[in-house]
């Protein structure tokens, strides 16, 4: 029987290769590895400054500190943050931690990303920030975001965490907020065990990013920096705090594994989207699915599927199927992610109501997208969901 994982590496002797040379250096935190993976995502990214951190998730937690530590600080606790209401934990966390209210607004069920019209109405004078979400590749439709806010005070931030190269209008999707957050965990676009990225064009806000991302501390940043006055004792600045940081620091491994996994990027984000087309083919009109419609150039994280309100199918019996023939599935993200339990601890408001992120939550699912041509599979997938 053919199997349909929802992922599978990308690795080959390159990254084990990558491996050895740390483990032949004898130096495991991060070091010279990391720092070249930083200046390569950056090429790659078109943006001045790439910080790596140890997940997306805590490129969220960072990113969203820094705000902060602005010598005009950008954000301050109680200010309202719009989100919406379909991606991951992750997203909401660290906004929820640093005392942030949110506001989940709809998404649109075809493009799974904002519902445009909902966004623009939820946008008040008392709006801070819009948290941007890229969800399942999809990057957003910029130039609406952009127009909606052009004579406000509002930031963008922007979680790419699932479209690593997606594209609109020929700009990397996570380079059009303050900051963009990248994952590089097993399952995404190339993968360095655990690991993640924030870019930024800010000189200040990278600054911040080092110190935040390493205890607090000046030991990282350069002597001439944004964040504090530097002195050249080495001793004295070992063990220096200026900010209330973690340690989110990469493994250095990780950094050798990325050098290795950027180079293959490219060919990795051409098959995606040839996979795509061909899941496009066999999926676009489908009678009893509806499925995700391309803003820009998706980078293809996987493939949705959400039930036709007109379809008799249900969903419980669709993932039974697929299990029963290998084809590994997940809901689609975390659903509406205002009927978890954990909301209980968030400052919230739900703008109107989350009427498409609800229908979501209910009839949708979605399968892997590989670096790898997925014909077969998706062949097996389109035959088996024949009969649902």
């Amino acid at each position: 029987m053919i199997n349909y994982p929802l992922a599978t590496s990308t690795w080959d002797e390159k990254e084990l290769q990558a491996i050895q040379s740390v483990i032949d250096r004898d130096m495991y935190t991060m070091g010279s590895a990391v720092a070249q993976f930083e200046r390569d995502f950056s090429t790659f990214i078109g943006r001045k400054y790439s910080v790596m951190v140890s997940s997306g998730s805590t490129a969220n937690l960072i990113a969203t500190a820094a705000l902060f530590y602005t010598t005009n600080p950008k954000l301050k606790r109680g200010d309202e943050v719009i989100v919406p209401a379909v991606s991951w934990s992750t997203t909401y966390y660290p906004l929820h931690q640093y005392g942030l209210k949110l506001k989940f607004v709809d998404i649109d069920l075809e493009t799974l990303n904002y519902d445009l019209i909902a966004l623009n109405e939820a946008i008040t004078k008392y709006t801070k920030m819009i948290m941007v979400v890229n969800l399942l590749g999809n990057p957003n439709d910029f130039d609406s975001i952009n127009a909606m806010i052009k004579d406000k005070d509002i930031i963008l931030l922007e979680d790419n965490c699932e479209s690593m190269g997606a594209t609109y209008k020929g700009k990397q999707a996570g380079t059009f907020g303050i900051m963009g957050t990248f994952s590089t965990f097993f399952s995404h676009h190339m993968a360095t065990m655990e690991g993640g990225f924030i870019t930024t064009d800010d000189e200040e806000i990278y600054h911040i990013l080092l110190s935040l991302r390493a205890h607090g501390w000046t030991r990282n940043l350069p002597k001439e920096n944004l964040v504090c006055k530097k002195s050249d004792d080495w001793f004295e600045e070992s063990f220096r705090f200026v900010l209330p940081g973690y340690n989110v620091r990469p493994l250095e491994m990780s950094g050798a594994i990325g050098i290795e996994q950027l180079k293959k990027l490219p060919d990795f984000l051409k098959q995606r989207r040839k996979n795509a087309d061909y899941f496009l083919q066999l999926f676009d009109e489908h009678s009893d699915f509806s499925i995700q419609k391309e803003i820009g150039s998706s980078s293809w994280f996987g493939f949705s599927l959400i039930i036709r309100q007109n379809s008799n199918i249900k969903r419980k019996s669709v993932i039974k199927k697929l299990m029963q023939n290998k084809i590994d599935c997940r809901p689609i993200v975390t659903g509406n992610f205002t009927r978890n339990d954990v909301m209980q601890y968030f400052d919230y408001s739900i703008h109107r109501s989350l009427t498409n992120a609800d229908f979501l939550h209910e009839h949708g699912f979605f399968v892997g997208n590989h670096q790898m041509n997925l014909e077969e599979q998706l062949s097996h997938l389109f035959d088996v969901l024949k009969g649902s």
